[in-house]
């Protein structure tokens, strides 16, 4: 059985999702976005073993915790877009304009194109690409519990801001038609930031 908690860290709030197999005990962290030894702490109180780290998109409040907890658990980094490789690369550099400790430099295992399936323990997730917020958002949708994580795409009420380095609103309202409008009306939205 899928088993989700969300953890919210850093200052912005960013919703880190721990997603595991009740079975295997084996877990994925979705958006790994800071305060790396609350999330280590979070992920040994459950008793799990993480498998991979996976990234919606480059923003520090995303990716922040990755580099660290990537060579802590020896894990590979899945996602996102190859598009969002320079948010990746100005990490330290935009850390420390917002006066957050400087991260780990964050590697990537396997980059994301869309419509790739990720696999925990027998549950599937679809890649959704998703540009607009970043030019390499991506989104995960997992058909069998109706969920999709949405990082900043899509809040509950709101949407991505598109006023970063290469964000597009138009290109985020198409990806938001595309990519959500067209999943079944009982499916969740787990957003970057705030409620379901």
């Amino acid at each position: 059985m899928l088993q989700v908690k969300i953890v919210p860290v850093t200052a912005f709030a960013q919703n880190c999702s721990i997603v595991w197999d009740s079975d295997s005990k084996e877990a994925i962290l979705i958006d790994a976005g800071g305060d790396a030894e609350k999330l280590k702490a979070e992920v040994d109180a459950l008793g799990l073993t993480v498998k991979a780290l996976w990234l919606t998109h480059g923003h520090l409040d995303h990716a922040g915790a990755v580099g660290a907890l990537s060579k802590i658990w020896h894990v590979p980094v899945i996602g996102p877009h190859k598009e969002d490789a320079f948010w990746l690369d100005m990490l330290q550099e935009v850390s420390q304009r917002y006066g957050f400790p400087i991260p780990e430099k964050v590697d990537v295992n396997q980059w994301l194109e869309g419509g790739e399936i990720l696999k925990l323990g027998q549950e599937q997730f679809e890649v959704r690409f998703a540009p607009g917020h970043t030019p390499g958002h991506v989104m995960f949708y997992n058909k069998n519990y109706g969920l999709l994580w949405t990082g900043d795409v899509l809040f509950k009420g709101s949407i991505g801001r598109t006023d970063f380095p290469r964000g597009n609103h138009q290109q985020l309202l198409d990806s938001i038609q595309r990519e959500c409008f067209t999943l079944p009306d009982e499916t969740q939205f787990i957003s970057g930031h705030g409620p379901i």
